[in-house]
């Protein structure tokens, strides 16, 4: 450091000031520019100190300038020196100021501006863009208004400068009508003002006000055309977004990022991809944010080999340290089931947000590693609620109801507020377990939190009243939505015919019809499904040939095995296998399943033995065609045919799926497995099934014996019997339930016919209501009578 330079300072100061203070001014910039750390500085500033000459007003905002605008001085320091400072003009105050804002630190710009009104400072033109500037990082636009009117009682409402901000306040605080109010009031406008009044428009999403401002502007820039891009790639208008690209004169690397970011927001990913080829072979360079949206189309698409080749490119480009990048490629790894490189990214990274750990949540879930997903969720630093609906949702995906409500408790605990995916999910689960306390809870919940009945919770809620047997809840929840999809339509109809109500069922499709919403594939599924439920083989004919006629929609497997059922219950055995052999796609197990079921109940045993050993062949895995085919064989007598089905079932490690039913009772659920002795309570249960055989003996119940098909004594069959775990669920909820809540049980198969007819006797002998839902259907059993009216 040259300080003679700085003694040529002392000594001009030690004298009044004079001429020669420009060159004493011009020395202390030479200075500076050769100033390369704080200790440097601070000799330099000591110097000033020591010399008075931080009391010359033009030295200090020298001095000021060059320590906010530095690296290595920071902004508490430079305060110290600017209160320093006696004389300070507008100009000290402004630079104090702008470092404040630079620094995200607008509150304080804020206070020194209220100082400076205080301590008599001259405000300017530059003093009111930095103040409305702060209000905008904030979002503060009562704070702005102040300000505005402090720039009219000054004169400056005609700056273009601070219109200009002002313009940019409004906007961003999504007040474009004020924004467009100072816009018109301009009498000059230039480039920022249009861009401003243009942005305006884009962030709040009104293409039409924007369009008009972009026509009418005078000159339009590349920033402008962006931002039209960008707003129509948002709207969904992918086609204008193309037209004005290629209008125009000149593209830059942020009209490349704008059209493949539209594409891939619109889910058009392999042209986003393409457009992103193409933007390669032309020469322009690549950034962090355009290959953010080739990571995304890449991981919609599942196409992780031109994933990897993004992955090198944003190695080769050294962008591999962004954790927005870091955070896309653990996404696209994941998304595409490489779990492995994912985690392989995730542990090297060297900076981990929040997005990053529920990425590496999801990619676990999506591959059904539950435990290790599990394991994440547990060490993750912070949890939001995108962290508990991707635990909770997973859980429900595959299979973990309990743990899901569970979870589901704890998060309440932890004081996380559940947004829509969340009660979806876990009300999805309250459905699987036929937990209508829990569901009822929730319901209460969402109306006690204000939170907004959608179609999609909506349809949700419907759903589960209708799988827990409560048509009534579930009509209410229907009737009290104000907007309502396909897929709420679908849900009544089809909760009304699983619980008995077809007519009604049938009465909603109409009404479905004349509302203008037009059904899908799933309607039909549910109406067919409803004439299956009463017989009605004609209507059934004409809602299926109404399909491909009027709607123009081609049946798939589900609605043949609809017919196909339909067709079987009603006794029709060889127009049902025919519509089954003529069927233009492959049968699934359910349509045969629906055929061999029908050949047992009307025991045709001709079809039934030739379709089931062609499924036996053709499944050899599935119990269920066996079980089937061994019942048909029993019904005749055919022991060593049965023993044959049974054997073979031992050899080859088919095991039967055992009959399980759940029962909730008091907001807990309650399992039961045929012939179970585990149940703590047992011991009451067991007098509960000699109370309820007594009642039933008296009611002239006689046990089905012929629904056991193994060949032992009847006295056996009379106690196998009554060991299903439906009775064992009923007896149980006998104990525990007090009438007159419902009896509410769920079973993981069809409802055998022995307890069926128990059960309409069980309902009369105890005055109470049974509610069974099984694999097909709800029985509603109420005085002794079902409302499948015994069609099922």
């Amino acid at each position: 450091m040259n300080f003679a330079k700085l003694n040529v300072i002392k000594s001009t100061f030690q004298r009044k000031p004079s001429s020669k203070t420009t060159l004493n001014i011009s020395i202390l910039d030479t200075i500076l520019l050769n100033c390369f750390n704080l200790k440097q500085f601070n000799q330099i500033l000591s110097q000033m100190i020591s010399t008075g000459f931080l009391q010359d007003t033009y030295a200090a905002s020298r001095i000021i300038k060059f320590s906010t605008d530095s690296s290595f001085v920071g902004i508490d320091y430079s305060h110290r020196i600017f209160n320093q400072v006696e004389n300070s003009n507008g100009f000290i105050w402004n630079t104090i100021m702008r470092a404040y804002i630079q620094r995200n630190k607008q509150k304080e710009a804020i206070l020194l501006y209220k100082l400076m009104l205080k301590n008599n400072v001259c405000v300017d033109n530059y003093t009111y863009p930095l103040m409305i500037q702060a209000c905008a990082f904030r979002l503060a636009e009562l704070e702005g208004r102040e300000f505005h009117d402090h720039v009219i009682k000054m004169g400056f409402e005609n700056d273009i400068y601070v219109q200009n901000t002002l313009i940019n306040l409004y906007a961003v605080c999504g007040n474009t009508r004020d924004a467009r109010q100072v816009f018109d009031e301009s009498p000059v406008f230039d480039l920022v003002s249009w861009n401003s009044i243009l942005a305006g428009y884009v962030q709040t999403g009104n293409v039409e006000e924007a369009k008009l401002i972009y026509d009418q502007m005078p000159q339009r820039n590349v920033i402008a055309s962006n931002s039209m891009i960008v707003l129509l790639g948002r709207c969904g208008r992918v086609s204008d977004a193309l037209e004005l690209f290629r209008e125009m004169d000149e593209k830059d690397l942020v009209s490349w990022t704008a059209l493949i970011s539209c594409y891939e927001q619109n889910g058009i990913y392999k042209e986003a991809l393409k457009l992103f080829v193409q933007m390669c072979s032309n020469g322009t360079a690549v950034d962090e944010v355009v290959m953010v949206s080739v990571l995304s189309a890449c991981a919609h698409l599942l196409v992780v080999k031109t994933g990897e080749l993004a992955h090198g490119l944003v190695v080769r480009n050294g962008f591999e340290s962004y954790v927005n990048l870091q955070n896309a490629l653990i996404h696209m790894y994941s998304s595409c089931g490489d779990v492995r490189a994912a985690k392989k990214l995730f542990d090297t990274s060297r900076y981990l947000d929040q997005y990053s750990w529920n990425s590496m949540l999801s990619g676990y879930l999506r591959c059904g590693t539950v435990g290790k997903a599990r394991a994440i969720f547990d060490a993750m630093p912070e949890k939001d609620v995108v962290s508990w609906s991707a635990m909770i949702s997973g859980y429900v995906q595959l299979g973990g109801f309990s743990e899901a409500l569970e979870l589901f408790q704890e998060m309440l605990l932890e004081d996380v507020r559940p947004d829509e995916t969340t009660l979806v999910s876990v009300i999805s689960a309250c459905s699987r377990l036929a937990a209508l306390d829990q569901g009822k809870w929730l319901h209460a919940y969402i109306r006690k939190d204000g939170l907004n009945i959608n179609v999609v919770l909506g349809t949700t809620l419907i759903d589960m009243y209708m799988k827990c047997g409560c048509v009534q809840n579930a009509m209410e929840v229907f009737c009290g939505m104000e907007v309502k999809g396909v897929s709420t339509w679908n849900a009544l109809i089809l909760g009304l015919a699983m619980n008995g109500q077809v007519e009604r069922s049938l009465n909603m499709f109409e009404k479905m019809r004349t509302s203008e919403i037009v059904p899908n594939e799933i309607t039909f599924v549910a109406v067919l499904g409803a004439c299956r439920q009463l017989g009605l083989v004609d209507e059934g004919r004409n809602h299926f040939d109404s399909m491909t006629k009027i709607y123009n929609i081609e049946p798939n497997v589900k609605h043949y095995g609809c017919m196909v059922d339909l067709l079987g219950r009603a006794g029709l055995l060889k127009e049902a296998e025919k519509l089954v052999y003529s069927m233009p796609i492959i049968p699934d197990v359910a349509t045969w399943g629906a055929l061999l079921g029908a050949c047992k109940k009307y025991g045709d045993n001709e079809i039934g033995e030739r379709v089931g050993r062609k499924l036996i062949e053709r499944h050899p895995d599935h119990d269920g065609f066996r079980v089937l085919l061994s019942n048909i064989y029993a019904s005749k007598g055919d022991w060593n045919d049965v023993m044959e089905i049974r054997g073979t079932m031992m050899r080859q490690g088919v095991v039967k799926i055992p009959g399980c039913s759940m029962i909730d009772a008091n907001g807990v659920v309650h399992e039961f497995l045929a012939g179970d002795k585990s149940h703590p309570q047992m011991k009451d249960v067991e007098v509960m099934l000699d109370e309820m055989a007594k009642r039933l003996k008296m009611l002239g119940y006689a046990p089905g014996i012929n629904e056991v098909f193994f060949d032992i004594d009847e006295e056996e069959k009379e106690t196998a019997l009554f060991r299903h775990s439906e009775k064992l669920a009923i007896a149980f909820g006998l104990i525990a339930i007090n009438p007159p809540t419902p009896i509410r049980i769920m079973k993981n198969l069809r409802i055998c016919g022995d307890c069926h007819e128990a059960a309409k006797l069980i309902s009369r002998a105890f005055n109470r209501e049974i509610v069974v839902r099984d694999r097909h259907l709800f029985h509603h059993f109420r005085d002794g009578s079902c409302s499948c009216m015994e069609y099922w």
